[in-house]
């Protein structure tokens, strides 16, 4: 009986033991292999870890599946594994305690994932790795102690990534690398291959440890691909390592050619600062306490060497608002620099009449550009208008503007600096009955004849709720007041008879659009009809000395030429 009792017992072990060895994660499959039990799962559902991967795996494969995040605790039931590739996932994150219970593991592979960022402190708890494949990531980071807890590694490819900056305190902190620069060298036995190309490397001063490192390896660190190359800045685009020699970094100073400027009100000026500094700072200009309204001024940069820099700030057209202190800033990874430049702004001499002469309508030129400026009043709201106009100019991407708007009356009017590109700009909380002068300019330019609209607005704000159909805004031109329809051009010739002519033209062919429209019992409230009966309302006038005055004038040019119904003219 005994006897039969222990083979029982032998049967019943064997039976457990073997389902467990033949046991395996749904959906994938297990077998022996020269690594041992291993556990392969490919392009299947999986978007976690499995937690029943049988004990005795010792090597897992997990590929071309949804694995997002390495999380903890997941290898806690397989201490005994020793190959962990997880290639062509979707991981991102990785949790610092995502290795612990694997004291064991050699060998980590994950290429083909979407980490920016390695917890490099996680390998504390695999003291026996020897090879980390971490290529085709996404990683821009390199801390310095990134390779303090890898004094085994034999291999490390981080090829592939979107490193472009790295200390050369990551390897001189290397505990592998600084035994094999030990006086003694018995302890290394093997090679340590590096794979580190592929990279958009930033060869600017802060890589000069790096770029050292990599012209000075030797064994036992072997380089897979020792030509790497700069990715930027421009000047070394495209330069292998060994082609450079490096500057150390400085931090930056700043010079201003001039601390004092005493400029005239309608004038322009050019404010100037030079930057030493590696590398290249952010650069910006401040007025004052603020940095807003200096968006507005045309600031650019130019490089003169590798380490001087040359700032300017452009102020179109100065105004009184535009007196201060301007400081130059710059930064860099190092410190910071600032000069500072006082500007004063002189008002015009008494006697000087050209600052705002009597304006008409024609384009605006200068004495070594083709320009023009086509204007127009292109909506209008309970409260304001907007400006439209349309410029041709030989270099459209580098002409600014300069708007004047105010009362008509006022002296000093607002000035607003327009960028290249911008052709409309708003004006808001106009006043009731009030009459506006507003003016454009190129940039440096103080209005002149041709560059000004005058109007006047409507008499109160129920009138314009009234009319919501029609722009609210009476435009004055040529010593007429016209109701302008949303959208019309505003007819704004310097010669009144030729004006006026345009104007009753129009008039008439407004008539004639009105008895069409009659005749065909067309009731829609179209925007033509809607022009036509505000010009028709300005031809109807009458019972006036200047109404008069106007039939007379139309009766002396039908005499003096033929009519003329060009559409084109009136804008």
């Amino acid at each position: 009986m005994d006897a039969a009792w222990h083979l029982i017992l032998l049967l019943l072990l064997f039976s457990e033991f073997g389902l467990a060895s033949l046991s395996c994660v749904i959906g994938c499959s297990c077998s022996n292999d020269t690594f041992g039990r291993s556990l392969l799962c490919m392009s299947s559902s999986l978007y976690k870890i499995p937690e029943d991967i049988p004990p005795d795996i010792r090597k897992v494969r997990i590929e071309k599946c949804h694995l997002t995040e390495l999380s903890r605790g997941l290898f806690g039931g397989v201490s005994s594994l020793e190959y962990l590739w997880l290639n062509f996932n979707n991981i991102t994150l990785m949790h610092m305690k995502s290795l612990e219970d694997l004291k064991n593991l050699k060998e980590l592979r994950l290429q083909g994932n979407k980490l920016r960022s390695v917890p490099w402190t996680a390998f504390q708890d695999t003291p026996a790795l020897k090879i980390l494949d971490l290529k085709h990531n996404r990683l821009d980071v390199l801390p310095e102690h990134a390779m303090k807890f890898l004094s085994h590694l034999t291999y490390l490819d981080l090829s592939f990534n979107q490193l472009t900056i790295i200390s050369k305190d990551v390897f001189s902190n290397w505990p592998l690398y600084q035994k094999a620069h030990a006086t003694e060298r018995t302890e290394i036995t093997t090679n340590v291959v590096l794979a580190l190309h592929d990279n958009p490397w930033m060869c600017d001063c802060r890589l000069k440890g790096f770029v050292n490192f990599v012209k000075t390896v030797s064994p036992p660190f072997i380089l897979m691909n020792s030509y790497l190359i700069c990715a930027s800045p421009d000047s070394k685009t495209g330069k292998f390592f060994h082609e450079l020699e490096l500057k150390s970094c400085i931090k930056p100073t700043t010079i201003s050619l001039m601390s004092n400027i005493t400029v005239e009100v309608g004038l322009n000026v050019t404010l100037v600062c030079y930057i030493t500094a590696s590398p290249t700072p952010l650069i910006l200009w401040t007025h004052g306490l603020k940095t807003s309204n200096i968006k507005t001024y045309n600031v650019s940069t130019f490089v003169i060497d590798e380490e001087t820099i040359k700032s300017e700030l452009v102020i179109p057209v100065v105004h009184p608002a535009d007196a201060g202190v301007y400081n130059c800033v710059a930064k860099n990874f190092l410190g910071n620099s600032s000069s500072s430049v006082i500007v004063h702004v002189q008002s015009p001499s008494p006697g000087d009449s050209s600052m705002f002469p009597s304006y008409s309508f024609s384009p605006s030129l200068s004495s070594d550009e083709n320009v023009f400026i086509d204007v127009r009043i292109a909506k209008q709201t309970v409260y304001g208008i907007s400006l439209e106009w349309f410029a041709v100019t030989e270099n459209p991407s580098e002409t600014w503007y300069t708007i004047y708007f105010g009362k008509y009356d006022d002296k000093e009017k607002d000035v607003i600096n327009i960028g290249p590109g911008i052709y409309t700009y708003s004006v808001n909380d106009l006043l009731p009955t009030t009459k506006y002068e507003v003016c454009i300019t190129l940039k440096s330019q103080r209005p002149r004849k041709g560059q000004c609209i005058v109007f006047m607005t409507g008499s109160d704000i129920s009138e314009l709720e009234q009319r919501e159909k029609l722009i609210h805004i009476i435009v004055i031109v040529c010593a007429m007041v016209l109701a302008v329809p949303a959208g019309m051009y505003a007819c704004t010739t310097e010669t009144r008879l030729n004006c006026l002519e345009k104007c009753l033209g129009l008039c008439r062919k407004r008539h004639k659009v009105q008895k069409n429209l009659k005749k065909n019992n067309t009731k829609e409230s179209t925007f033509d009809s809607l022009q036509a009966s505000s010009e028709e309302g300005l031809c109807q006038r009458e019972g006036t000395e200047e109404n008069r005055r106007r039939r007379c004038s139309e009766d002396k040019l039908n005499k003096a030429k033929p009519e003329s119904k060009n559409p084109a003219e009136l804008y």
